[in-house]
Parts: structure tokens; sequence; C-alpha cells
């Protein structure tokens, strides 16, 4: 059942599989996010809904409706 926006995740595994199931995992974001990997620190460019870590391979997902905030963004290890 699809919540809207208003959807709530209790573990960070689900954001990554909600963003897989809807096919956006590789869609842009309308504004790239500069952060630090949640996992090691490295800095990340945060261009899609999906984004691994260059350095340590975490995951960093983040919905489509909360595409704009970066703390919003979750992290899962490799």
């Amino acid at each position: 059942m699809h919540e809207g926006c208003s959807g709530s995740f209790a573990e960070n595994i689900e954001v990554v599989e909600k963003v897989r199931m809807m096919g956006f995992s590789n869609h842009y974001l309308p504004m790239p996010l500069h952060i630090a990997c949640k996992q090691c620190g490295e800095k990340i460019f945060f261009e899609r809904y999906e984004t691994p870590c260059p350095s340590c391979g975490a995951i960093h997902a983040v919905t489509p409706c909360h595409g704009h905030d970066a703390s919003a963004i979750v992290c899962i290890a490799p």
C-alpha cells in the first residue's frame, strides 16, 4: 500500500527497498546534495535517490518525497 509522503519506516533497509520498488534508485535528485557517508565519513556527491559511498560501499538512500532533505537520507552497511 502506498502511504504517500507520510509513510514511516522502522528500519533503514525499508527506505532502500521502497526506493528500489518504486524504480527510483537510478533517478537523479532535483538538486544534488553533498553529504558525509554515515558509515565512514567520506564526502559523497549524493545525486541519485540511491547512492553508494565510493570509499566503503555503504548504500545511502532517500525517498522522492524527501529528496530535498539531507537529514532524511538513510544508510545501510554494504
